[in-house]
C-alpha cells in the first residue's frame, strides 16, 4: 500500500513539532518533518521509485538534500537534522557545501515540493535563523544540544508514522501524556503500603525523614539537586518521590533514572514496576546495534527504543552514549531527556576522562531545555569544581549531610594492608564467617575465589558477576537475600557491580582495595538494617596476587594517601571533607577536567561536528584512512557486544526468541526487550581469540548467540583471554 508523501510530510510534521514543544522549538520541528523528504516530490525520485518497485532494490536518487538546503536560511544548522534523518548527522561543513549542488540542480525540484505542499512557502519566508529558539544563540554547545534533540524529534516522527502507515493504522501510536500526579499519589501509596508490612529496621526514622526532606526539596524551582546519602538511606525511594513530586508541580513529562551497572537497573525497575505498575515503566538497557545497511538496518529503525513511557530506568552508558551519538537508531530517544527530571544514581562511577563533556551537557540541559537533574550518591563527587559548572547553583535535597553520615555509620573498618594476603587467604578468611560477601576487582577474582570454596565443598556458596545473565543473576541475589533474612549460611563472592545499590544486609563483608568510592558503596552491603548496631565490619584487603583494572590505578593511590589508619588516626571512606579533598586530588593527577579526550570532545561540540564527537576525530593526512576512536565520546572504552544465552541447564527463553529474530528481523523491537534477561556484554575484543568467537553465532546486528557451556554459578566462561578490568 503507497503512502502519499504529502501525508507522510504533513504527518511527521505535527509529530515532529510536538515532540520539539517540549524544547520550545515546535515551529522548527514541524518544519524539519514538512522538509525532511522534498526531494521525493520531483520527477526523476518518483521515476526511481517505481523502478524500484518492480525491480527491488533501492530508489538510488538523494532526496535529503533539496529539504535541508531550502531550511537552512530560517533553520540554520538544524537544517543538519533533515541531511542526517537515514545515515545519522555528520558536520556542519557537509551542510553548507549543499548550496552549489543546489544552484546546479536548477528549480524544478523545488516547485514540485511548493506544489505539493503550500503551507511551506510561509515557512520559507520568515527571517534568517527565524525557526531557532533565542536561547540557541547563547553558547556553541547550546545550539550543540538543540540540533542533537530536534534531530531526536525528526527521526522518532519519521520512523513513527511510517510504521504506523506499514500496520494499516489511521495515525502513529503515541502515547497519551500521563498524568504525572496520579503516578505521584501511586507511588507514595504504595510506599505506605510496604511500610506497613515490612519489619521495621533501627535505621527506618532516618529514612523517613531522608525520603521527606527529599520530597520538600521537590518545591523548588528546576535545575540541578544533589542527594548526598549515605548507603542504605533509602536513595531509591527518596530519589524518586522527589522525582514525581517535581515533575507533577512543574508539568514535566517524565521520569529517567539512570545507574551504572545493569544489576541496580533491573533491582530498580523491578521496584518500579511494582509500585507505579508495569505499564508505566519502561526498563531500557539493551544496547543492540543495528546492521549499518540493508534489510536488518531498515527493521531497527523501529525497533530502536524513543522512551515513549511515564518512568523510564536506564543505564548511564545507554544514556550518554547515546546523547553523544550522531545515528537515528541511538538517538530517537533524546527528544524525551527535554522537560523530565532525570536521576542520576551512583553518579560518582561516571567516567573521568569523558566528565567535563557529561557535565557541560547536564548544565545545558537544565538550563535551555527544561531538564531537572538530581544527582545521588553516598560519594558525592566535587563537581562544582568543574569550570563548565562555575557558577551553576546546585542545591542539596539533604539536610546537614555530616550528621546523617555520622547518624548512618553501621561498620567498622580493618585494614588487611601490611603484611599483605594471598587471594587464598582471603577465601579461608571470608570462608570462617557464617555470612559474608566478598566483593573483588575483576571476574578472574571472582572466580577464583569461588573456585576455591568449591574444591572446599562448602555450602551455601554463590558468585555474581556481569558474566552471568540478568536472569540467572536475579535468581542469585534472590536466594542470597532469603539465605541471609533467614539466618542460614552464604559466603557470596562478586565483583563491583553488587555494590551500587544493591539490597544486600550482610554482617561481614571483605573487599580488595580499590578507589575510595568502591570502599564505601561496599561498606553500604555490611549491616545495612543497622541490627548490629555499629557492629558491622568491613574488611580492606590488599592482596598481594589480586589484579586491579587499570584504571583503578590513580583512585587507588590517593586512597592509600588519605584514608585508612596513619598513625593514630583512621580516616573512613565515609569521611565526607576527606571525600572532597580524594575527588579534588584524584581530578587534579588525572587532568580530569581538560584532559585531550574531554578537549577535543567539547572542540568538536561547538564545531557541530557530530561524527567526530561520536566516531573521533579525522586521523591525520598520510596516516591510514579512519578515525582516531581514542578521542571519541564513550562511556566504556572496552567495547562490549550483547551474547544472547540460549542454553542454561536446557533451552532458555531466548532460544525461542533468537529463533524469531532470525525468522522476522521486523519484529526486533519487542523481541530486544524479552531478550534483556538472557543477554551477556561480553568484551568485543573477545570475540577476536578463535576459541571464544567459534562459540559467539551471528544474529542480528552486533548482536550473537552463545553456543558454548554456561557455568551453573559464574555463566559464561571466558578464561582462555587476559581479563583485567571490572565485570
Amino acid at each position: 500500500m503507497r503512502h502519499l508523501l504529502s501525508e507522510h510530510a504533513r504527518s511527521t510534521a505535527a509529530l515532529a513539532g510536538r515532540f520539539a514543544r517540549e524544547f520550545g522549538a515546535e515551529d522548527l520541528g514541524f518544519a524539519l518533518g514538512l522538509f525532511h523528504d522534498a526531494g521525493k516530490a520531483c520527477d526523476p525520485w518518483q521515476r526511481g521509485l517505481l523502478r524500484a518497485e518492480q525491480r527491488g532494490g533501492p530508489v538510488g536518487i538523494p532526496h535529503k538534500e533539496l529539504g535541508a538546503n531550502l531550511l537552512r536560511r530560517v533553520a540554520g544548522s538544524a537544517a543538519m537534522a533533515i541531511q542526517g534523518h537515514h545515515g545519522g548527522l555528520t558536520e556542519l561543513a557537509d551542510l553548507q557545501c549543499l548550496i552549489a549542488a543546489d544552484a546546479a540542480r536548477g528549480n524544478d525540484e523545488v516547485e514540485s515540493f511548493l506544489g505539493l505542499l503550500s503551507e511551506a512557502e510561509k515557512i520559507l519566508a520568515g527571517g534568517p535563523g527565524s525557526l531557532l529558539p533565542d536561547g540557541w544563540k547563547q553558547g556553541k554547545t547550546v545550539a550543540e544540544m538543540g540540533v542533537r534533540l530536534a534531530f531526536s524529534s525528526l527521526v522518532d516522527a519519521d520512523h513513527l508514522d511510517t510504521a504506523a502507515h506499514a500496520q494499516g493504522l489511521a495515525a502513529p501510536q503515541v502515547r497519551d501524556d500521563e498524568n504525572i500526579g496520579a503516578l505521584r499519589d501511586r507511588f507514595e501509596a504504595a510506599r505506605q503500603e510496604r511500610l506497613t508490612a515490612r519489619t521495621g529496621s533501627p535505621v527506618d526514622s532516618i529514612r523517613e525523614r531522608v525520603y521527606r526532606r527529599a520530597v520538600e526539596g521537590a518545591g523548588e524551582a528546576p535545575g540541578v539537586f544533589r542527594m548526598p546519602a549515605p548507603t542504605g538511606v533509602g536513595k531509591t525511594w527518596a530519589s524518586a518521590g522527589f522525582a514525581l513530586e517535581h515533575a507533577a508541580r512543574y508539568g514535566k513529562r517524565r521520569v529517567i533514572v539512570a545507574v551504572p551497572f545493569i544489576t541496580v537497573t533491573e533491582q530498580n525497575a523491578a521496584e518500579y514496576r511494582s509500585m507505579l505498575g508495569a505499564d508505566a515503566v519502561l526498563e531500557h538497557h539493551s544496547a543492540v546495534r543495528p546492521p549499518e545497511s540493508g534489510a536488518g538496518e531498515r527493521a531497527m529503525r523501529g525497533a530502536a527504543e524513543n522512551w515513549d513511557s511515564p518512568f523510564v530506568v536506564t543505564t548511564t552508558v545507554q544514556l550518554f552514549d547515546s546523547l553523544f551519538a550522531r545515528k537515528p537508531s541511538r538517538m530517537r530517544k533524546l527528544h524525551r531527556l527535554a522537560n523530565a527530571v532525570v536521576v542520576l544514581d551512583e553518579v560518582q562511577a561516571l567516567p573521568l576522562r569523558v566528565l567535563t563533556p557529561i557535565l557541560d551537557a547536564l548544565r545545558t540541559l537544565s538550563e535551555y531545555f527544561g531538564t531537572t537533574v538530581l544527582l545521588a550518591s553516598a560519594t558525592q563527587p566535587s563537581f562544582p569544581e568543574f569550570d563548565v559548572w562555575r557558577g551553576l547553583r546546585v542545591r542539596d535535597v539533604v539536610d546537614e549531610p555530616r550528621a546523617l553520615f555520622r547518624a548512618m555509620r553501621r561498620v567498622r573498618y580493618e585494614w588487611w594492608l601490611d603484611p599483605k594476603p594471598t587471594l587464598a587467604e582471603v577465601g579461608d578468611r571470608a570462608a570462617s564467617h557464617e555470612q559474608v560477601l566478598v566483593v573483588v576487582n575483576t571476574t578472574a577474582d571472582a572466580r577464583s575465589i569461588f573456585q576455591q570454596w568449591a574444591g572446599s565443598a562448602a555450602t551455601g556458596i554463590f558468585h555474581l558477576s556481569t558474566r552471568m545473565t540478568p536472569a540467572h543473576r536475579r535468581a542469585v541475589l534472590r536466594e542470597v537475600r532469603e539465605r541471609l533474612t533467614g539466618g542460614r549460611q552464604i559466603r557470596l563472592v562478586s565483583t563491583q557491580l553488587v555494590e551500587a545499590g544493591v539490597d544486600l544486609d550482610c554482617p561481614v563483608v571483605l573487599r580488595a582495595f580499590a578507589p575510595a568510592e568502591a570502599l564505601q558503596q561496599a561498606a553500604g552491603r555490611a549491616n545495612r538494617e543497622g541490627r548490629l548496631g555499629k557492629d558491622g565490619l568491613v574488611v580492606i584487603f590488599d592482596a598481594e596476587d589480586m589484579s586491579s583494572p587499570a584504571g583503578y590505578k590513580i583512585g587507588s593511590q590517593v586512597t592509600a594517601e588519605i584514608f585508612g589508619p596513619h598513625g593514630d588516626v583512621e580516616v573512613r571512606p565515609d569521611d565526607i571533607d576527606a571525600l572532597d579533598r580524594y575527588y579534588r586530588t584524584v581530578y587534579l593527577r588525572s587532568n580530569a577536567e581538560y584532559g585531550t579526550r574531554a578537549a577535543e570532545i567539547q572542540r568538536n561540540r561547538k564545531r557541530l561536528d557530530f561524527q567526530s564527537v561520536a566516531e573521533g576525530p579525522p586521523l591525520p593526512a598520510g596516516a591510514s584512512q579512519g578515525r582516531d576512536s581514542t578521542l571519541a565520546f564513550r562511556m566504556l572504552d572496552d567495547d562490549t557486544v550483547p551474547v544472547a544465552v540460549t542454553d542454561h541447564g536446557g533451552p532458555t527463553p531466548a532460544a525461542d526468541l533468537v529463533a524469531g529474530l532470525r525468522a522476522e528481523p521486523e519484529a526486533a523491537g519487542p523481541v530486544l526487550r524479552q531478550l534483556q534477561p538472557y543477554l551477556v556484554a561480553l568484551p568485543k575484543r573477545l570475540l577476536h581469540d578463535p576459541a571464544i568467537g567459534a562459540l559467539c553465532k551471528p544474529v542480528f546486528g552486533d548482536l550473537y548467540e552463545w553456543t558454548g557451556p554456561y557455568d551453573e554459578h559464574y555463566g559464561i566462561d571466558t578464561t582462555s583471554a587476559s581479563e583485567q578490568e571490572v565485570w
